[in-house]
């Protein structure tokens, strides 16, 4: 998926893919969601996703809500949220250092 966003180009071709999560919902489910991580060769993060007609990624017309994907960029500071709620301690260090106890 490819997208530019205020200027700049967001590629999961072409950035290093960290990590994912779901809501273990089937994809017909309005709830459906599913996001991955990536970093660009810039150190910038962003999320490529989907999902159904009630999450954000939702694809919105003049005929209502529906199935959608999208990219998603994030500052650091959300990426590192991102990553500790969702992703392994070794992959956070691995990414930002270890934190301080």
């Amino acid at each position: 998926m490819k997208r530019i966003i205020k200027g700049k180009m967001y590629n999961t071709e072409t950035a290093k893919r960290i990590g994912s999560q779901g809501n273990g919902l089937g994809r017909s489910d309005f709830r459906y969601i599913n996001e991955e991580l990536y970093q660009k060769k810039t150190g910038e993060f962003f999320l490529a996703g989907e999902g159904g007609a009630l999450t954000k990624y939702a694809d919105v017309s003049e005929y209502g809500r529906d199935f959608g994907s999208g990219i998603v960029p994030l500052t650091e500071d959300a990426a590192r949220e991102w990553v500790e709620e969702y992703m392994s301690v070794s992959t956070y260090i691995k990414l930002f250092g270890e934190p301080e106890e």
